[in-house]
C-alpha cells in the first residue's frame, strides 16, 4: 500500500512541477496547491502505524497510529489553505490593474 501512494505522491509532484513552470498565474497558484498536497500525503506516510506496545498504556500490544504526523497535516492543509486564498486574492487584483494573467506580462519589462 506504501508503495501506491510513494507513486501518488511521485505523480502529483510531477504535475505539480509542470503547472508551476506555466507562464498563467493560475496554472502557478493550482501548481502550489497540488504540492502542498503531495507533501501532505508524504507526511501522512511516513507517519505508519507503529509496533509494540502503546506508550502511555500498558495494555496488550497492538499496531498504534502517532497521532504528531496527523496533526502537523491538520496545520499544514489550514496554512496552505489561507495562503492560496491570499494568492488568489493577489492575482486576482494584479488581473484587474494589467489585464492579464501572463506572468511575463505581468513583469513590466521587455528582456527578450
Amino acid at each position: 500500500m506504501e508503495t501506491l501512494i510513494i507513486l501518488l505522491i511521485g505523480i502529483l509532484v510531477t504535475v505539480a512541477t509542470y503547472l508551476i513552470l506555466s507562464r498563467n498565474i493560475i496554472r502557478v497558484i493550482l501548481g502550489t496547491a497540488v504540492f502542498s498536497h503531495a507533501v501532505h500525503l508524504l507526511i501522512l506516510t511516513m507517519g505508519d502505524l507503529k509496533r509494540g506496545s502503546v506508550p502511555l498504556l500498558k495494555e496488550a500490544e497492538a499496531p498504534y497510529t502517532d497521532a504528531l504526523p496527523q496533526a502537523l497535516i491538520l496545520t499544514a492543509i489550514v496554512i496552505s489553505f489561507a495562503v492560496t486564498a491570499f494568492i488568489l486574492v493577489l492575482a486576482f487584483r494584479a488581473y484587474q490593474e494589467a489585464g492579464s494573467d501572463d506572468l511575463h506580462e505581468l513583469r513590466g519589462t521587455n528582456d527578450e
